[in-house]
């Protein structure tokens, strides 16, 4: 068996990008015993650690437009109150400054805009807890100076090159509104229909003349595909689309993921769309962005994940995703042609000990096509192997294909892995998304009931030997299998999940409020009407606690500002007031998701020893 501190233990080079000059490229790595920055020379030179955090990974990294400086988001202990940080590469031993020092603020979206070099474009709720305003952030000395206040906590800002400042929001009845800001106060340019923009809408961006908008628009159509918007008119022209596939949708929900439009660094203009279905397509929107589109996508048979170029638009720096070889990184010079390997995440594992990730389609009761993923343990015949039932999210987000330590490390114990692109998940039409309103703990959990069937009816999986499990939304999905279907699963686990949908609406943060009205309140119910709270209670793992007789392990971040840890505190609690034994991990260091290598790899043992008990996978080995 693979180790699992090989599965889940710090990434060997990580989010690499190329400076704006083409020197340098940032990225991260361990440096003591957390994920740094680092910054080496494209030519010669040896790496440099630029950042000494002891107590949280670093997660991100990007260059001042000018090269000078290194920024990142931080937050504390998971508790999501980003700030920006400021780097110097020339000077390794000078300690990153917190260029936005203030208590419980939460600092979003940061931009770098072409027209204003020097600053960084921020979006913080420093006036008031509930609404996010306008900022420049001057890079060099700190200063911080408001450009635009937020009207009434509808949400977040464009600036264009003539500082003209546009808010999109959403109304009080969820629709997507586009409005201009002028001193006399907002006026309206569009109204979009707020079903059709669950999580606010991606992308959403200004083009470079500050004329109009790049957007993801359905109007008209059941596919996402990309509109521009004219600010003058309001009127949309089409600019791209795919015939079967929606703009990728995945940094909606997940800042870390690939944003959909690929644009010239140093001018902001349009290079490309990313599509997704079972494997990413970028289509070339520029001539020579579609040569240097050919020679990327030659270097490696997996799917381009993060792409940075330097201002002259010649020297490259890729990552790819592959399901069996993670991480892998490339530098490409157009100029010359040459390019080379710059690291891999994970360079000890060998691509030939994981297992593919095999993409199918399978049909649900009500005739539904549910895109998902099937990966079976190599080395062993795939036949009635225990099951691990692995659900995404969100519930707007999606799996797809590509290397997923949790999927391999299961799969190296020895157990098939099933995930299911169950209705709601995004990317799949505006139909297939809808389809989940109301379906909480209804058809959204009979897509999985449908999914297991399948693999059962296929030979791959034994009946008896079912676990689900999920992290946030694919937590409460796992508490839904075992009150909701309580014979079908033979063990569960509970990762930072909701209990009680009611609870986890009203202890969301403040900020949150304004933007829930075309998701959780639209496909859940609003906790504020009885009648909604009734129903939502009714889809709530919490009210059936004493029908759990499966083995349960619960997670939980103590600092999780999303899904608080009265969540998972209520559902142990209720258990061990009926005597039933529940397994229950708390990380005071950990948020929403754990991050820091340690807790991981405690995480995984867990599951490890959990699973070997319940299912008869692989057993962990013995410890002296």
């Amino acid at each position: 068996m693979i180790g699992v501190e090989e599965f889940f233990g710090s990434s060997a080079f990580s989010a690499p990008v190329i400076s704006p000059g083409g020197t340098r490229i940032a990225y991260l790595a361990p440096c003591g015993n957390r994920m740094n920055i680092w910054v080496r020379a494209v030519e010669g030179g040896g790496p440099r650690c630029v950042t000494a955090d002891e107590t949280r990974n670093v997660q991100n990294v990007f260059w001042s437009r000018d090269s000078r400086w290194l920024l990142y988001a931080q937050d504390e202990g998971g508790n999501e109150q980003w700030h920006i940080f400021r780097a110097d590469p020339d000077d390794p031993e000078a300690p990153a400054v917190d260029l936005t020092p203030y208590p419980g603020v939460v600092v979003l979206e940061p931009e770098l805009p072409v027209h204003r070099p020097g600053t960084v474009q921020v979006q913080m709720n420093k006036r008031d807890p509930a609404a996010f305003d306008l900022y420049d952030l001057d890079i060099e000395s700190g200063e911080l100076t408001e450009v635009a206040r937020n009207a009434g906590g509808s949400g977040f800002f464009l600036r264009g090159p003539d500082d003209t400042v546009y808010a999109r929001g959403l109304t009080d009845e969820g629709d997507l509104e586009l409005t201009r800001i002028t001193p006399e106060g907002p006026v309206r340019i569009a109204r979009f229909a707020g079903g059709d923009y669950p999580m606010g809408g991606q992308p959403f961006q200004l083009t470079p003349d500050g004329t109009g908008v790049w957007m993801g628009s359905n109007r008209g159509t059941d596919r996402m595909r990309l509109v521009r918007l004219d600010l003058a008119t309001g009127v949309q022209t089409a600019v791209d689309s795919h015939p079967t596939f929606d703009l990728d949708p995945r940094s909606t929900v997940d800042p870390a993921a690939p944003y959909p439009l690929i644009t010239d660094r140093a001018t902001g203009e349009l290079l490309g769309v990313r599509y997704l279905d079972e494997r990413l397509e970028i289509r070339a929107l520029d001539p020579g962005f579609a040569e240097i589109l050919e020679r990327l996508t030659a270097l490696s048979d997996g799917d381009i994940e993060t792409l940075s170029a330097d201002d002259s638009g010649q020297r490259w720096v890729v990552t790819f995703e592959h399901d069996r070889d993670p991480g892998v990184a490339w530098y490409y010079d157009h100029a010359t042609g040459a390019s080379r390997v710059l690291g891999r995440a994970h360079p000890h594992l060998d691509p030939a000990l994981l297992a593919p990730m095999r993409p199918l389609s399978i049909t649900s009761r009500d005739g539904l096509r549910l895109p998902s993923h099937l990966t079976l343990p190599i080395g062993v015949e795939p036949v009635e192997l225990p099951l691990a039932v692995l659900l995404h999210g969100g519930p707007w987000f999606r799996d797809h294909w590509g290397y997923a330590p949790a999927v391999q490390f299961l799969a190296n114990r020895g157990y098939a892995v099933l995930q299911v692109n169950f209705r709601g998940s995004t990317g799949y039409g505006k139909a297939f998304t809808s389809a989940a309103i109301g379906e909480f703990a209804g058809a959204m959990h009979d897509d999985v009931i449908d999914a297991v069937e399948w693999t059962i009816a296929g030979g791959y999986a034994d009946r008896s030997r079912i676990a689900i499990l999920g992290g946030s939304y694919g937590g409460y999905a796992a508490l839904v299998g075992v009150t909701f279907t309580p014979d079908v699963f033979a063990a569960a686990i509970d990762y930072v999940g909701i209990s009680s949908l009611p609870n986890f609406l009203r202890t969301l943060p403040p900020f949150t409020r304004p933007h829930l009205a075309n998701n959780w309140h639209l496909f859940v119910g609003d906790p504020d009407d009885p009648a909604q709270e009734a129903e939502m209670l009714a889809r709530s793992p919490i009210t059936y606690v004493d029908r759990i007789r499966s083995p349960l392990l619960v997670l939980q971040g103590a600092n999780d500002p999303r899904v608080v840890r009265a969540e998972s505190d209520n559902l142990v609690a209720a258990l061990r007031g009926r005597g039933v034994e529940v397994e229950y991990i708390v990380k005071d260091d950990e948020g929403h998701g754990f991050v820091n290598p340690e807790n991981q790899i405690d995480m995984f043992r867990a599951v490890e020893r959990f699973l070997a008990r319940y299912l008869g996978g692989k057993a962990p080995a013995p410890t002296e």
